[in-house]
């Protein structure tokens, strides 16, 4: 089912938390940040929306590291109902789409309801004060590839951010398929 998360709430403050990778390490989402900003992704292995556009994915976390904007992807789906959302599907995925970024599993939920995550993917872009400035889409595209000269939203909001610290104030919101909630969370 396709869910549409809520636009950007400018300002709202990014949130550490220590999660564990698909490296086997654990990481702090926020040291992931470059010296202007932060993209907190959230995704999945299974969603036919991320699977549309991950290599779109990789290519604007490859190229916002030029701008000093740092990546980090977080799986919270529950594995126990979609198998396919597993932490070993997780090092499999991130593998053969060779994530530039660390790519993290958020077990409990804990985070992604913290942050108000609704969908995969859904995007947030902070600033280097660890502000919120980005809740968008990654561009026009859904569940199919777009055209290759389509408008990088994430990509130019962020490169924005990255400049002058301040995100765009129009912004289209993400849709994609709903986090899995846990049933009993």
């Amino acid at each position: 089912m396709a869910a549409t998360p809520p636009l950007c709430d400018f300002g709202w403050k990014a949130v550490d938390a220590t999660l564990i990778g698909t490296d086997g390490a654990s990481h702090s989402i926020l040291a992931q940040g470059g010296r202007r900003g932060l993209v907190v992704a959230f995704i999945c292995n299974h969603c036919p929306y991320v699977k549309a556009v991950i290599k779109r994915i990789v290519r604007d976390a490859r190229d916002l590291k030029d701008f000093g904007i740092g990546f980090v992807a977080i799986n919270a789906n529950d594995a126990t109902a979609y198998p396919a959302d597993s932490y070993e599907n997780m090092q499999r995925f991130a593998r053969e789409n060779e994530f530039p970024f660390r790519y993290l599993h958020d077990v409990d939920q804990s985070i992604a309801r913290i942050y108000g995550a609704v969908c995969t993917p859904d995007f947030f872009g902070f600033n280097g004060a660890g502000e919120l400035q980005y809740r968008g889409r990654l561009d026009a595209s859904r569940k199919e590839e777009g055209a290759p000269d389509m408008r990088r939203d994430l990509f130019e909001a962020m490169k924005q951010v990255a400049n002058s610290g301040q995100g765009p104030r129009d912004q289209v919101a993400s849709v994609g398929c709903s986090i899995k909630w846990r049933e009993n969370a």
